[in-house]
Order: structure tokens, then C-alpha cells, then sequence
């Protein structure tokens, strides 16, 4: 790559590029090089970013991109592209894409014959996995499961799945889907990985049974990886 001037990359490419799932360190030599050269890094949320990107010392202008904006925002990026610059997006954390609305650019993106390239990193997803005990030759990710709406149509449906099961959940409904979890699936290996690379983190391993009748505050972002 480098030490290539901002915009002189491929013209009229997008690079979707993954950033750490919570500590700093992890980040690749490729993915700096790439946000220090674009023309606009596109963020689900400028203010974590601009954390990563200060301390990388990385100057490129910044511009939101979320689900509340996507509508409105994706002309302009998409016209942007159009005359040549080129792009970088990144989620809060982890690898786009994944629980946000980035797809819905890349198939904009892809429609109109442009190019489209990974840089690869961090993902809550596998660290979860890697780290579960559970088999991840075969899994499913389902990411956050809907509150009410269709929501036990989807658990009964997941009760039969012969995979390995991975969903992402916050803290404050995470105690309700162990509960829920347990009722509909029976008493299954489970592992919830929490804080994963930060300073407090945790994988708490054990039968859905044991963890959902745990008396316990859960803090931070979860990942849960359940047994077929």
C-alpha cells in the first residue's frame, strides 16, 4: 500500500473495513493504511470512531451512515463513488454488516458495476465461537432476536436447528432469552462471552439451565453461542 496520498486509491471503490471489538490493539497494519487514504470513512457512530481514528492519529473526514440515516445518506455516498473517490466503512465494532445496515449500500454499490473490497479484522461472531467449546464446524448466527413481534415463531424454528447456535443480546433482556432459551430449547451447552478483548472480559460456560437460574447483573456487550 504505502504511503499513499488520501484518494489515490482504486477510484469509485467502497472497502469495508473491520475495526476492533473492543480493544484498540487489535488492528490490522492493512485497515489503518486503507482509513488513512480514502476520501470519507462512512460510520454507524462517528463518536466511537473518532476514538479509533485519533488514536491512529488517522485525519480522514468522517461521515455517519446508520440505520436511521441509510435512505438519506446512500445517494451521496453513492454519488461520491460515482465520481471516482473512494470509500471506507466501518461499524461501531467488529466487521460491517453484520447487524447493521451496510449491506443494503454494497448491493447499491455492486448494482452499479463498482468495486467492493473486504479488509479483514476483528468479529464479536468467531471470537465467541473460537472461545465457546462448542463445535463451530456448523453454525448458525441469528443476531438479535425480535422482542415481541415473532418471536416464539422463531424460537420454536431455532429449537430444531442440528447447528451450533450464535446470538448477539444486551444486558438488560439478556436474563428474559436465558429463560426463554431454556424453555424452548431444554437444557443445552451454553457459553456467554462477554467484554470480549476488554479489560473485564468473561466467558461464562455451562447448561442453559445453571446460567439462565443464575442470580447475577450481566454488564457489556454479549455474544451467546448455544449447543445444537
Amino acid at each position: 500500500m504505502g504511503n499513499k496520498e488520501r484518494g489515490s486509491l482504486d477510484p469509485g471503490t467502497i472497502y469495508i473495513v473491520s475495526t476492533p471489538i473492543g480493544n484498540l490493539g487489535d488492528f490490522t497494519e492493512r485497515a489503518i493504511e486503507i482509513l488513512s487514504s480514502v476520501s470519507l470513512i462512512a460510520a454507524e457512530d462517528t463518536r466511537r470512531t473518532r476514538i479509533l481514528l485519533n488514536r491512529y492519529k488517522i485525519q480522514t473526514p468522517l461521515s455517519s451512515y446508520n440505520s436511521y440515516n441509510k435512505f438519506k445518506k446512500e445517494p451521496i455516498l453513492m454519488g461520491r463513488l460515482k465520481r471516482g473517490e473512494s470509500i471506507a466503512m466501518v461499524s461501531d465494532s467488529g466487521t460491517p454488516g453484520i447487524s447493521d445496515p451496510y449491506y443494503h449500500l454494497v448491493q447499491s454499490v455492486l448494482g452499479e458495476g463498482m468495486v467492493v473490497n473486504a479488509i479483514p479484522g476483528p468479529s464479536a461472531l468467531l471470537a465467541a465461537l473460537t472461545v465457546s467449546g462448542l463445535p463451530m464446524d456448523r453454525f448458525v448466527f441469528e443476531g438479535f432476536l425480535p422482542r415481541k413481534k415473532g418471536r416464539t415463531t422463531i424460537l420454536e424454528n431455532l429449537s430444531r436447528e442440528t447447528r451450533t447456535l450464535v446470538i448477539f443480546e444486551s444486558p438488560n433482556r439478556i436474563q428474559k432469552t436465558l429463560k426463554d432459551l431454556l424453555r424452548f430449547f431444554g437444557n443445552r451447552k451454553i457459553a456467554v462471552a462477554r467484554e470480549l478483548t476488554k479489560i473485564h472480559e468473561e466467558v461464562v460456560r455451562g447448561s442453559l439451565e445453571n446460567i439462565a437460574n443464575q442470580d447475577r447483573k450481566w454488564k457489556g456487550e454479549l455474544t451467546l453461542v448455544i449447543g445444537a
